[in-house]
């Protein structure tokens, strides 16, 4: 890998621009924020093994990153409510280009790039209204900022395109946060989070809220399905003996449809589902827990719990060509099917809360 690197670099630096793909850096199967154990943080590139191709220095603690969908190059967004996010190119490791949110406006920490990979659109808030807003860059011409639209809610955190390649669909899990209140969340009993479908001029197409007695219910992250199924996470801010449904699944024009296991299994979540994954052929869908050290499973059809997995600090997933792979706060990389872990490898890093699939 570095005497690739090394040849790619020095092609670039005799003048030649050869059209790199992720094939040129290994052809990773997934990205990932990792915290390093001398406390430095970097983006990594992993093959489904959970073998580690390269990693390119983050200048402080990532949470998502939004894949290129042509050429290595990847968006890593600071924590949110975070003011930066930075262009990396991973064949060189070197940063290309950095966004720097406006002054009345903060990233919340997810990406998404339109199907030609010419435009990046970042989830972000409005400090002085409190509205969602998706910001408009152009990847084409060094991330210069075009414009933006309303995102269709408050809070807007993640973000998908959908397979049409002219709609996104927004979670806008309802919670107003400012950087001057660090993490603080300022609107918890008037919150409500929508997901929203807009096209990429910002015109709202449908949205979606939940019942008013789950107004606490924040709509965090997201997953879409080749054929425009929308599965949703959320975390819950009301108490924790009340929790309702964490996991959710939507297609345009339909009501959603809530799942949640029996109420035992249901608490071992504790409001929190970190990350979700649909699978690749759409018949399973999975949430993670950090707080509860758990992966739960369900099947789309009957919505019905099929395996649960206990893993301490599991957050990161993502579809494998069986089963989902999983990444924990302790360094392990494995594979749930089945019904248990397999194929278990652990690292020497802190695996940070996504798992990104890149297309190769």
């Amino acid at each position: 890998m570095t005497s690739r690197r090394n040849f790619i670099a020095g092609l670039l630096a005799s003048g030649m621009s050869p059209q790199l793909t992720w094939a040129d850096v290994g052809a990773p199967s997934y990205l990932s924020a990792a915290r390093n154990p001398d406390g430095s943080y970097a983006l990594f590139g992993v093959k489904a093994s959970g073998s580690i191709l390269f990693k390119v220095p983050l200048p402080a603690r990532g949470h998502a990153a939004a894949t290129h969908p042509r050429r290595p190059e990847a968006v890593a967004f600071a924590r949110r409510p975070g003011v930066f996010a930075v262009v990396l190119d991973c064949t060189t490791g070197l940063q290309v280009a950095e966004l720097n949110a406006a002054p009345d406006r903060h990233f919340y920490g997810h990406g998404a790039f339109s199907a030609d990979g010419a435009v990046l659109y970042t989830t972000e808030n409005d400090l002085e209204t409190g509205e969602g807003i998706i910001g408009v860059w152009n990847a084409a011409e060094g991330y210069v900022r075009m414009g933006e639209f309303a995102s269709g809610g408050v809070g807007p955190h993640d973000v998908k395109l959908m397979p049409d390649g002219a709609s996104l669909v927004v979670a806008n899990g309802g919670i107003e946060t400012h950087p001057d209140s660090g993490r603080a969340k300022l609107n918890i009993p008037t919150m409500q989070p929508r997901l929203s479908y807009v096209n990429l001029s910002g015109d709202v197409l449908e949205q979606v809220a939940l019942p008013s007695e789950m107004h606490k219910n924040s709509i965090r992250h997201l997953s879409v399905s080749a054929d425009g199924l929308v599965a949703f996470a959320m975390q819950w801010q009301g108490s924790l003996t009340s929790a309702p449904a964490l996991l959710g699944l939507h297609r345009r024009g339909q009501a959603p449809r809530l799942l949640q296991a029996n109420i035992d299994e249901h608490r071992i979540l504790m409001g929190y589902a970190g990350s979700i994954a649909l699978s690749v052929d759409t018949s399973e869908v999975a949430i993670t827990s950090p707080k509860g050290g758990v992966v739960q499973v369900f099947n789309t059809q009957t919505g019905q719990l099929r395996s649960m997995v206990q893993l301490k600090d599991v957050c990161g997933i993502s579809a494998g060509q069986q089963g989902f792979h999983v990444t924990t706060g302790t360094g392990l990389w494995g594979n749930v099917s089945h019904g248990g872990l397999s194929e278990s490898v652990t690292q020497q890093v802190q695996w940070d809360n996504h798992l990104m699939p890149v297309a190769v």
